[in-house]
């Protein structure tokens, strides 16, 4: 019986946790990763303007961060803009997430994407390989050749 004692209380002492970790002990979230710059996929011709957006291009909760263009063009203000996700699945969601925020979004079936309003403002978008991209603030007559144009530059 003298024997039994000091495993049981071995048994015991292994078989007792530590208590559960208290919010404060938790590891934070790491923050997530800055977006790399892909201010060279951009043309130069008009542009006024670019900036790197660590979460939330176009202030849209559901996007991360990414590139953001400004251009001024025959008296006319607009933007492109580029997020890199992690593979092209994930860039498909980007725009499936996007495209249901648009009101009267239509298919664009030429380009993989969208072209529909933001409130009231136009907005083309598109998808090519990892990346989500598009224009904001012109009529699709315009911005397409200008889409066409930058997703040549996502080779």
């Amino acid at each position: 019986m003298k024997r039994l004692w000091p495993a049981a209380l071995l048994a015991l002492l292994c078989a007792c946790g530590s208590p559960p970790p208290n919010e404060q002990t938790q590891a934070a979230p790491a923050p997530a990763a800055k977006p790399a710059d892909e201010s060279r996929r951009f043309p130069l011709a008009d542009r006024v303007s670019m900036r790197l957006v660590d979460d939330h291009v176009l202030g849209k909760d559901f996007l991360p961060g990414g590139n953001v263009a400004e251009y001024r063009r025959k008296g006319k203000t607009y933007q492109q803009f580029l997020v890199r996700a992690p593979s092209a699945e994930a860039a498909g969601l980007l725009l499936f997430d996007f495209k249901g925020h648009l009101k009267d979004a239509r298919y664009l079936a030429y380009m993989g994407g969208y072209f529909g309003l933001d409130g009231t403002t136009p907005v083309y978008i598109f998808q090519k390989g990892v990346f989500l991209a598009g224009l904001v603030g012109l009529p699709e007559k315009e911005a397409d050749p200008l889409a066409r144009q930058f997703a040549a530059r996502l080779d």
